[in-house]
């Protein structure tokens, strides 16, 4: 009995040597899969579907939009002094360089017929443009239009399959929403960066006539000026503009003009050469105490009018000085940008009613504006 237990024992022992030897070399012999150990399975995650992006990542959206956004390189001729080659110019001032001015920004390619949106100061007073597709072809740019009051420009080349951005609405944003901001910062390469919706409307930033940006924290760097901002769809919210900056570099705040204002740019300089912008002849002022009890007016919100052009159309329209205008066209009013915001976006020619104060009376009238004339380099804006 003790012999056949041990031949028992040993002939157990074996089996489960050869089990565990053919299950580590060739688990198939057994139908298993190779086994892992216990770490390595921790670090390995499942594989993603093709054309499914991971929880959390905006690949889908920064793929879609992205190969509409192209760097611009610009180049403007040096201007020689007229004493350059005077022997005291040179004993004082040295030599001045002949080379060629260089800019660097991006743009949006926003049809597939080759118009392409940036901003103005990016190919301002330019003499050559290229632009670089992130397929890494090249092309000259001819500007179509540019509009300084906007900071918005309209290039123009002349490619084959060319991807087009699809615009967004930039009037459904809320703050907190998630962005992405697509262009070439310091011109390292097309680079993507995330953020949010920091603000809505600002305005009175002093850096074009007509301020309404989105600010964002998505980082924004010199060479970004003319990027995309889009949403997580990857669809165009903006095109990034300024950033605020004691380093010259990305803050976290960062902005962007809104698609709903390029889109009115980009129609009017393709159809008709220029933009087109309503003006009503008046000055206006944000309502402080101090003008309300001048004007006796009782009222804390709207713009005050404190001058009214003769013969203008909000002269002829009726608008009196003393006024406060509290709505354009059903929008309400709260400060001057918006004001000239307002009137600037309706269409010459065609009356809109405007909703004031007159002291304690309320009125309603209709003013037909004019074309918002050209300006004559800085002068105190009126509207």
């Amino acid at each position: 009995m003790k012999r056949f237990w041990l031949l028992f024992s040993q002939t157990v022992t074996v089996l489960l040597a050869a089990y565990f030897v053919v299950g580590t070399l060739k688990p198939d012999w057994l139908g298993n899969q190779p086994s892992r150990s216990g770490a390595l399975a921790l670090m390995e995650a499942p594989a993603t579907a093709p054309g499914v992006a991971p929880p959390g990542s905006f690949r889908l959206a920064a793929q879609k939009s992205s190969a509409a956004v192209v760097s611009i390189n610009t180049s403007k001729a040096a201007r020689n002094n007229p004493n350059s080659n005077d022997p005291w110019f040179k004993f004082f001032f040295g030599d001045q360089g002949n080379e060629p001015q260089v800019g660097l920004g991006s743009g949006v390619i926003v049809s597939d017929s080759g118009y392409i949106l940036t901003n103005n100061h990016v190919v301002e007073s330019a003499d050559e443009i290229e632009v670089i597709l992130n397929d890494s072809r090249h092309a000259r740019a001819k500007v179509i239009g540019t509009d300084p009051d906007s900071d918005l420009a309209v290039l123009k080349i002349e490619l084959d399959r060319l991807p087009a951005i699809v615009l967004g609405d930039s009037d459904t944003l809320q703050v907190g929403d998630q962005v992405l901001a697509i262009g070439n910062p310091f011109g390292v390469g097309q680079t993507v960066t995330s953020g949010i919706i920091s603000a809505l409307g600002r305005n009175q930033l002093g850096i074009n006539t007509f301020e309404n940006f989105i600010q964002t924290d998505a980082a924004i760097n010199p060479g970004n000026s003319g990027g995309a901002l889009v949403d997580t769809s990857g669809n165009l919210l903006g095109i990034n503009t300024a950033i605020y900056s004691r380093s010259g570099g990305s803050m976290g705040i960062g902005f962007a003009i809104p698609v709903s204002t390029a889109k009115l740019v980009l129609e009017g300089i393709v159809k008709d050469g220029q933009v087109t912008r309503g003006w009503i002849g008046v000055e206006p002022n944000d309502l402080s105490p101090e003008l309300a009890e001048t004007f006796g007016v009782k009222t804390r919100s709207g713009v005050i009018i404190t001058g009214v052009l003769q013969n203008g159309p909000a002269a002829q329209s009726g608008i009196r000085p003393g006024d406060v205008i509290t709505s354009v066209a059903g929008k309400p009013i709260g400060n001057v940008s918006e004001l000239l915001s307002s009137v600037a976006a309706l269409k010459p020619g065609t009356a809109s009613k405007f909703s004031l104060l007159r002291r304690e009376e309320k009125v309603e009238l209709d003013v037909i504006p004019g074309l918002r004339p050209k300006p004559r380099r800085p002068v105190q804006p009126t509207q």
